[in-house]
């Protein structure tokens, strides 16, 4: 085997996987220069391009895509595997990649990170914030949290939270101001809050319970954000009504900076979870993760009201 590509492969995948080379260089600590040489050492040892380059993009040719599929499971099995000799040797340690929405963080993953960092020092979490549907395997993520509905069949997923309610909520004022909605049809008249998703970039339609069923409810008359952070930042400022989870504005509600209206109309979000692939369940990092997950959500569930 030819030492020097065997060196540089990892440097070719965070290029493939970043789409560029100054984004690889601040994720594995080297300088852009030093990104570039290294996969130019690798193309010329192969004799072929790897990355089509322009001034704006970076994109693989159909030799890199084929070098990126077939070495980058194998270089994800020799780090497994290396893993798991660490781990039978002594603690669990190293950094764990999780992928999550914004708000997953404050509701499911910190509390699940402050956890493991009292149980297990060693091991660490680097936060990946993704509002689309991330696939793990493809962003080198270790894991993910996201909604229960969310997850692909062939994940494996273990429970963060309990499940809970969505919430329309406004402040006080706003609803003093533009009166309170009776009916799902009263948002019609109401200035709500849109929320754009990263996926698709289409806008949000509000789930509701109406008449019996769930029914998907088109919104707007108000600013538009792809955050529901921002959304409920925004709704505490009073510009008006937002969809948010009920967890997230529980300290709001109870405080009195915001209302809830149409609470008959709220449907029963499966809650978060965490979820990896079957395999790297063997990393002991990742099991010390799942682990501390269990003990994390039992706590959650006693302490929900």
């Amino acid at each position: 085997m030819d030492r020097d590509l065997l060196v540089h492969l990892p440097v070719v995948l965070a290029v493939a996987r970043r789409r560029g080379f100054a984004a690889a260089a601040a994720e594995l600590g080297m300088s852009p220069s030093a990104v570039s040489h290294a996969v130019r050492q690798v193309e010329d040892r192969l004799g072929v391009p790897l990355f089509a380059r322009t001034t704006r993009s970076v994109a693989l040719t159909d030799a890199g895509r084929a070098l990126v599929d077939g070495a980058g499971p194998a270089l994800a099995e020799i780090a497994e595997r290396f893993e798991l000799l660490r781990g039978v040797a002594g603690r669990p340690a190293g950094v764990v990649r999780v992928s999550a929405g914004s708000v997953a963080v404050p509701l499911a993953l910190a509390p699940l990170m402050a956890e493991l960092q009292r149980r297990q020092p060693e091991v660490r979490v680097e936060v990946v914030v993704d509002n689309a549907l991330a696939d793990i395997v493809a962003e080198a993520c270790d894991a993910g949290v996201r909604l229960g509905e969310m997850i692909a069949a062939d994940m494996v997923a273990v429970r963060l939270t309990p499940p809970f309610r969505t919430a329309v909520v406004a402040t006080p004022a706003y609803l003093a101001r533009a009166g309170r909605p009776v009916t799902v049809d009263d948002l019609a008249g109401h200035t709500c809050i849109g929320h754009r998703l990263a996926g698709t970039g289409a806008l949000y339609r509000w789930e509701l319970q109406a008449r019996g069923r769930e029914v998907a409810v088109a919104v707007g008359g108000g600013p538009v954000v792809n955050d529901v952070l921002a959304a409920r930042e925004l709704a505490l400022a009073g510009l008006g009504l937002a969809y948010l989870f009920e967890p997230l504005v529980r300290a709001d509600l109870d405080a009195g900076g915001l209302e809830e209206v149409l609470v008959e109309t709220a449907i029963e979000e499966p809650g978060f979870f965490l979820y990896f692939p079957r395999r790297a369940a063997m990393a002991p990092k990742l099991r010390a993760l799942v682990d501390t997950a269990r003990v994390t959500v039992e706590r959650i569930s006693a302490d929900a009201p």
